[in-house]
């Protein structure tokens, strides 16, 4: 079976493996004090600290493999060279929400880099799916919980 290949920035990437590389070293050293501290507490079946200690360690080695299946599976989006007509992956969009008159900035990424709060917003979200493939000026509408949403595609960047 092919795994989904994983769209990742050069700036993502660097991330994911920064993580990575924290959860391995502090992290795994942090839940192992905690754990040696909470042994120390005495009988281990009604431990709460303990328990709670070694759930904590279930989530860090979870989120490590999880990393590191992923980083297997990594497809780096090439910076956008210049301006570019149509927006595509890794593109800087500027829109307007025509129903509300604000102007919004996203950079368009994959779905493990997407972060809507610092405008990084994923290719396979509504509104990053529905702004592929336009050009400046171009009217797109997105499907989102709310009902659709109108957007005036403003300017396009790397």
């Amino acid at each position: 079976m092919m795994e989904k290949k994983i769209r990742l920035t050069d700036e993502g990437l660097k991330k994911l493996k920064d993580e990575l590389e924290n959860l391995k070293t502090k992290g795994r050293a942090d839940i192992a004090e905690k754990i040696k501290i909470a042994r120390g507490y005495g009988d281990l079946s009604e431990n709460s600290e303990y328990d709670e200690a070694k759930n904590e360690q279930a989530k860090i080695e979870a989120r490590i493999v999880e990393i590191e299946a992923m980083l297997k599976n990594v497809e780096i989006i090439s910076d956008v060279k210049g301006k570019s007509k149509t927006v595509i992956l890794g593109s800087k969009v500027k829109i307007l929400d025509v129903e509300f008159e604000e102007e919004c900035e996203y950079r368009i990424v994959g779905s493990a880099e997407a972060d809507p709060a610092a405008g990084l917003i994923s290719d396979e979200s509504p509104v990053g799916k529905a702004l592929l493939g336009h050009k400046v000026g171009d009217i797109v509408f997105a499907e989102a919980p709310a009902g659709e949403i109108e957007f005036k595609i403003l300017a396009i960047s790397k």
